[in-house]
Parts: structure tokens; C-alpha cells; sequence
């Protein structure tokens, strides 16, 4: 009744998409509210970050839920941020709502910040890559200068004293 003849049984099976995740966008990962991680996490998808990550997050895009936390650097095509951040964030495109809490310099071709987020740093307008170094150009910032510079004297003062 479901039998299939052998010359059937020798053909290949056509599945147009043997590998689901070659060419299609990756599956968003989620991390729940309970979830810690320590140590760097990496993926080219979406996160949907509930918990909370003490490294550096290197994503495609990045969406934190009020609970979320990141310790660390994020560097993501986009990011939306609703929890808090300590560390830098370089990304195309950066929305901090309302709930979000930022410290660190912000680096970014597109911002928007909701009325009550709180953000101790600056934000920095670049182009180029997200997770590049800021270039050294006439477009680089003047603070990005001025703490390179302010480091170098008290690393100085230091070794004097």
C-alpha cells in the first residue's frame, strides 16, 4: 500500500532546502529573563535579550526587553534598547526607548532616544562598520580625541609619580 519500487528508493530526494538555514535569515535566539551568561557571545541573527550577558555581544540585531542587561561592548546592524547597558554600542541604527539605561559612548549612523531614557556618555555620528574602531578622520569626533589624548597624560603622570 505505501511500498515504493527500488529505482524510487535509489533516487535522491529532492529537498530544495536541505540546509533551512543556508541563505534563509537565521532563526532569532532568545535569552530569557532567568538566563546569566559571562563571556562573549556571537551570532549573525536577531537576540532577543531578557537576561543578561557579562562580554562583549557581537549580533545582527539586537533587541533588549526591559530586563535585559548587557556588561560589556554590543556591536549589531541595529539595536533597540529597553533594559540597561554598561559599555559601548556601535551599531548602524540605535533606539533607546524610554525604559533604557546607558552607560557608555554610543556610536551610530541613525539614533533615536524616547523622552526618559538615561544615558551617561555621548553618542558619536559615524559611518562605517558596526564594531569598527572610529576612523581618524576629519569626521571623527573631538571627545573620541580628547580621551585618547586625556589617557596618554595620566598614563604619563603616572610613570612620572
Amino acid at each position: 500500500m505505501f511500498s515504493k519500487s527500488r529505482d524510487d528508493m535509489k533516487k535522491p530526494m529532492n529537498n530544495p532546502n536541505p540546509n533551512p538555514r543556508s541563505g534563509a535569515s537565521p532563526t532569532p535566539s532568545i535569552v530569557g529573563p532567568d538566563v546569566q551568561i559571562e563571556g562573549n557571545v556571537k551570532t549573525v541573527g536577531e537576540l532577543q535579550l531578557d537576561g543578561s550577558i557579562k562580554g562583549d555581544l557581537v549580533c545582527g540585531s539586537l533587541v533588549m526587553g526591559e530586563s535585559g542587561k548587557v556588561d560589556g561592548t554590543i556591536a549589531a546592524e541595529t539595536v533597540t534598547v529597553r533594559g540597561s547597558v554598561k559599555g559601548e554600542i556601535r551599531a548602524k541604527s540605535v533606539r533607546l526607548e524610554k525604559s533604557a539605561v546607558v552607560e557608555g559612548d554610543v556610536y551610530h549612523e541613525s539614533l533615536s532616544v524616547e523622552a526618559g531614557a538615561k544615558l551617561t556618555g555621548r553618542f558619536a555620528h559615524t559611518s562605517g562598520k558596526p564594531g569598527s574602531a572610529p576612523q581618524q578622520t576629519a569626521e571623527t569626533p573631538s571627545f573620541v580625541e580628547a580621551k585618547k589624548n586625556a589617557a596618554e597624560t595620566d598614563a604619563k603622570k603616572t610613570a612620572a609619580g
